[in-house]
């Protein structure tokens, strides 16, 4: 369907970029933002170490709060969650603030009314992803070999190459190598040839990655960071799982479903500060062991390690650590 455009002193995004640009409409509303892609202390929560940039991402520019994985905004998100509108209250604030002169298109609000909306729709606002799948190529060979995984490995765990993607209405084309890993309905997208964002996803904390591969009892399993270690540790024979974000803490039901299944739960996370912090709490939330890559390898996390280390290294490493760490968790 081929939709009009909208007219020059009609309220629209467009109408709104065509007069003032995205950066400058970060610039006036984000007091720490210096520079695009220099990182700053976030606006929105409480943030001591800077952790937001706004980045160029295929031609937009988002708010991206990496300490903060639902903080990912474009400009007009952004107004919505730092002034607590809804989606036509932030037109409204940008045309009055830039002295724009633009009217709602309805003809019935004025720029000091109040703007009513449905409350029971504005709260199910839903992010839906869908992708075009291409042909595996020998680029994509290439690129997960060197963590182990095989094209087999990616077909289990539903890892597909994509040519381009949809966000809502809004398509991407994948000007480097992209994939859409799926969980059900709902889907990542990961570029990790890209410079500002690698990641874009529509999943949510009840989504536990690798869940679905697990057998029904085993004896270790690992919690990871990342759908691309659980696969690395599945091609050593290895279980494992992820949350959402490494900064999430497993539920007492998760973990008691999990400790249902395995006789042992170890927490793998990176080798890092943020990681390492986040595996002593859930270890001390329910008396875990936890393991790391050697901190002497110069690399944080399974996936890296294999990459520079070799296979059979990291391997080796890990069933070594399995004969030191064995024995159930305490109860």
């Amino acid at each position: 369907m081929i939709t009009s455009r909208p007219s020059n002193d009609i309220l629209h995004t467009d109408t709104i970029l065509e007069k003032v640009s995205e950066y400058d409409i970060f610039k006036y509303y984000c007091p720490n933002f210096i520079q695009l892609t220099k990182k700053f202390c976030s606006d929105l929560r409480k943030d001591n170490k800077p952790s937001v940039s706004i980045v160029n991402f295929h031609g937009n520019l988002l708010y991206k709060d990496f300490g903060h994985p639902d903080h990912t905004f474009n400009c007009f998100g952004y107004i919505q969650k730092k002034f607590n509108l809804n989606f036509t209250e932030s037109l409204i604030k940008i045309s009055n603030d830039f002295n724009l002169k633009l009217a709602p298109s309805n003809g019935l609000l004025t720029y000091n009314k109040p703007i009513l909306y449905n409350k029971k729709i504005e709260n199910k606002k839903v992010t839906i992803i869908r992708k075009k799948r291409r042909a595996w190529k020998k680029k994509d060979a290439e690129f997960w070999l060197k963590f182990g995984i095989n094209k087999e490995i990616l077909s289990i765990f539903a890892v597909e190459p994509i040519d381009y993607y949809w966000i809502n209405e809004n398509r991407f084309s994948c000007k480097t190598i992209t994939y859409a890993f799926r969980f059900g309905n709902k889907f990542k997208i990961y570029a990790p040839y890209e410079q500002d964002i690698k990641w874009f996803s529509n999943t949510n904390k009840e989504i536990i990655q690798g869940y679905k591969q697990l057998p029904e009892k085993g004896n270790v399993l690992y919690i990871t960071s990342s759908l691309k270690d659980i696969m690395c540790l599945y091609a050593m024979e290895l279980r494992g799982i992820a949350l959402q974000s490494e900064m999430q803490i497993p539920s007492k039901v998760q973990m008691q479903m999990l400790l249902n299944r395995f006789d042992k739960v170890v927490i793998f996370y990176d080798n890092d500060t943020p990681g390492q912090a986040m595996a002593e709490k859930i270890c001390r939330e329910y008396q875990l062991d936890n393991l790391y890559i050697p901190s002497d390898w110069g690399t944080k996390d399974v996936s890296d390690a294999i990459a520079v280390h070799g296979f059979s290294k990291v391997k080796q490493f890990i069933y070594e650590k399995i004969q030191t760490q064995k024995g159930k968790n305490s109860e």
